[in-house]
């Protein structure tokens, strides 16, 4: 990706808009040892959260308990927005958060509702990070790379920002 102006505001902007459209993002622990998994995503930019369901008796959740560094990586589902964010995850049971974020797709994987004894909530707290943006679509895509192989030089395909997430 060529490199383009894109100011780190209007990255955390783009970041936080396409998180809430697209929410499936691959979450992990900072451990070479681990491996990032699906997770669906309840973003809260406002407080500068991202929360998640998960079951108190997967490794994620296990290791979470202990606070601690995490890594979310975004692809955008209209592949806007590609974004690698570093920051701490930890468990919570948050009763108003399970209300707020209950849904069809969530029960599915606890069989007792929101009493179910394994629900719990991880929440990620977004520290600093890369955001890739390109609006350029695909017909300018081919467009720029096309043009790349016919010039020598590189295809223009967005911006990209390092970025800090308010604490």
């Amino acid at each position: 990706m060529a490199a383009e102006k894109l100011s780190p505001a209007d990255a955390t902007q783009e970041f936080w808009k396409h998180l809430g459209d697209s929410t499936t993002v691959m979450l992990a622990i900072n451990d070479p040892d681990q491996h990032s998994q699906p997770m669906t995503a309840f973003a809260e930019p406002e407080n500068n959260m991202v929360w998640f369901f998960t079951r108190d008796d997967i490794d994620l959740a296990q290791q979470a308990r202990a606070r601690k560094d995490a890594r979310l990586i975004l692809m955008s589902r209209d592949r806007e927005v590609y974004a690698d964010v570093r920051g701490t995850l930890d468990t919570a049971r948050d009763r108003l958060r399970i209300e707020k974020y209950w849904g069809a797709m969530v029960a599915a994987w606890y069989p007792d509702g929101k009493d179910d004894p394994h629900l719990m909530l991880l929440r990620f707290v977004p520290e600093e990070g890369q955001v890739w943006l390109s609006k350029k679509g695909l017909v300018r895509l081919v467009f720029e790379v096309v043009k790349a192989n016919v010039t020598k030089t590189l295809p223009d395909t967005g911006g990209v920002a390092d970025v800090s997430f308010e604490k």
